[in-house]
């Protein structure tokens, strides 16, 4: 297949490039050409997707069997682009989020749940919702949280930050609280294995690791992959409301269950996470967290200072 992927050299863009590029198929990336391509001499077409005009004009005669939009966070992002080629392709894969989902009582989150309409995701509802009407044969993928090298979200990061430093790890809560992270290399692998996949069509799919974390748990798997001893961390939970942080985040995680049911996925994509949790958080810790000497740079923890004193 010739296949368009908008974005390509960051993080999901990477691995999923990487993988379709083994697999034989025609890759090009359009992005804006600020990171370098993640696989050598591949075609790639720069441009600025949020311009319409520029979108058409950069893309005139190009042809495509399938396409991957990773980085639509808006309707307005996505929907001129579907529109160019409702009529010319075979698969449009979608790249959501299972932050769309209206927090519940019931976890864990399933496709077919309500959708928030006042989440910061709400442009990715939205965009779900144009498709569901369109006569265009899509897919869309609803991670959690997506950890693994190149992560430019401060996730794993922020626990091997603390850990590798002998720190108290501050928590917010009574660390009891239910969530969920999938590796970047698996959310790769489930989005390349909707190509050709006739009952993927129309439909929604969580993407994740099949296993919850609580936020303890979690801290006790980063220092498990670091090679340090679960029981050796220190633990400080916290009441977030006692403290004032501004716009800064002193948690990476938001302060609520946060999980979903992957078992769809699973059956109709013929896919299974190959990393659990701890061989994962060791992959991200060896091949970038070390790789990058951020174990030797310096941390700002002054919110951690905050709220330790």
């Amino acid at each position: 297949m010739r296949i368009l992927i908008m974005g390509g050299t960051r993080f999901i863009g990477v691995y999923l490039t990487q993988i379709l590029v083994k697999q034989n198929h025609e890759v090009v990336l359009f992005n804006r050409g600020n990171n370098p391509p993640p696989v050598d001499n591949i075609e790639q077409i720069h441009g600025d997707r949020k311009s319409p005009e520029d979108l058409k004009a950069k893309l005139a005669g190009q042809d495509f069997d399938a396409i991957f939009d990773n980085n639509g966070r808006e309707l307005s992002h996505t929907q001129p682009l579907a529109e160019m080629y409702k009529d010319k392709v075979q698969h449009f894969v979608y790249v959501s989020s299972a932050g769309v989902y209206l927090p519940t009582d019931q976890m864990p989150h399933r496709e077919e749940d309500a959708t928030d309409p006042k989440s910061r995701h709400k442009g990715k509802a939205d965009t779900e919702a144009y498709f569901a009407t369109s006569a265009l044969p899509w897919t869309s993928i609803r991670p959690t949280y997506i950890y693994g090298p190149q992560n430019y979200n401060d996730l794993e990061a922020w626990f091997f930050d603390r850990i590798v430093r002998d720190r108290p790890i501050p928590i917010p809560g009574n660390g009891l609280h239910i969530t969920q992270f999938g590796h970047v290399y698996d959310l790769a692998a489930a989005m390349a294995a909707v190509l050709g996949n006739e009952t993927a069509k129309g439909k929604i799919y969580n993407i994740s690791g099949d296993r919850y974390v609580t936020f303890t748990g979690l801290a006790k798997a980063c220092a498990a992959a670091a090679g340090k001893s679960p029981d050796s961390l220190k633990f400080v939970y916290y009441d977030p409301k006692q403290f004032d942080f501004g716009k800064r985040k002193a948690f990476p995680i938001r302060l609520q269950h946060f999980f979903a049911d992957i078992h769809q996925a699973k059956t109709d994509l013929d896919w299974q996470p190959q990393f659990d949790l701890v061989s994962g958080l060791k992959d991200s810790f060896t091949q970038d967290y070390l790789a990058s000497k951020r174990h030797e740079a310096e941390i700002d923890f002054s919110l951690d200072d905050q709220i330790l004193s």
